[in-house]
């Protein structure tokens, strides 16, 4: 349980006011990269609006117009217009990379 608070503690040093759907979004696309913004709609169950709210936190432009985290791209996929592309940033990259040590550390 040790390695999981250290995780939360990693992720509330981004935004203390993180919502837990969007630490699930952020997991979602780390696992799934290149996924579409749909598929992930589908997989945590949430509206096409929610989906938009929690990749926008994730991205480089939150929708408050401040800064987002910038830990995911959104690209428009080449092949179909209407589809979002959802992919790791390098930061984005790097901070999972150091999650998966803190989850997988074996002290």
């Amino acid at each position: 349980m040790n390695h999981l608070f250290e995780v939360m503690k990693k992720i509330r040093f981004l935004d203390w006011e993180i919502p837990a759907q969007t630490i699930a979004t952020l997991f979602y696309i780390a696992s799934h990269e290149g996924c579409h913004k749909q598929a992930l709609e589908d997989a945590l169950e949430c509206s096409p609006a929610s989906g938009s709210r929690n990749t926008d936190w994730l991205s480089k432009n939150h929708r408050l117009g401040k800064a987002g985290l910038d830990l995911i791209t959104k690209e428009v996929d080449p092949n179909n217009g209407r589809r979002i592309i959802l992919k790791l940033s390098p930061k984005g990259k790097a901070f999972i990379k150091e999650i998966k040590s803190t989850l997988y550390d074996k002290t």
